[in-house]
């Protein structure tokens, strides 16, 4: 018995301690304020690049009905740096509201309301929107791997 508990404490101290275990609804919170101030009227690029820093490299971002793949890509969290960039600051009045935030394994589910205004970057159209969203966070070594966002 006792060859066992030495080959089991010597077990433990040889596996690598894992990552401290975050806590998901403070993570779930500090998204959506991160996120919302992306989609502020006066967002800078400071705003958008503390949004990126919860996000993997590779992430994948799901828009649906807009965007069915979720499939991680090497440049992922370049190619949302880019498409956010272009609309950084196109809003003239947002305001989101948090419903929710669940944590789950290695998940956050967050819902929210939103309202915005602005023009379209490109053809000058004015666009007013209002929805609900439902945002699912799969979490891997601290940060956002894959996004999927359902708005109605």
């Amino acid at each position: 018995m006792n060859k066992l508990l030495v080959a089991l404490a010597a077990l433990a101290s040889a596996v690598p301690a894992h990552a401290e275990a975050i806590d998901l609804g403070a993570f779930g919170q500090a998204y959506f304020n991160a996120w919302t101030a992306t989609q502020a009227p006066n967002a800078t690029a400071a705003d958008l690049e503390n949004y990126l820093s919860l996000l993997t490299d590779d992430v994948g971002h799901q828009h649906l009905p807009y965007d069915p793949d979720s499939t991680r890509h090497p440049t992922g969290k370049a190619d949302m740096r880019e498409g956010m960039t272009y609309y950084l600051g196109a809003h003239t009045a947002y305001s989101a509201e948090l419903g929710m935030v669940t944590p789950g394994y290695n998940v956050v589910v967050i819902t929210y309301s939103t309202a915005s205004s602005g023009v379209h970057p490109q053809t000058g159209e004015t666009i007013e929107q209002s929805y609900d969203t439902l945002e699912v966070l799969e979490i891997e070594d601290g940060k956002v791997a894959v996004i999927r966002k359902y708005s109605e």
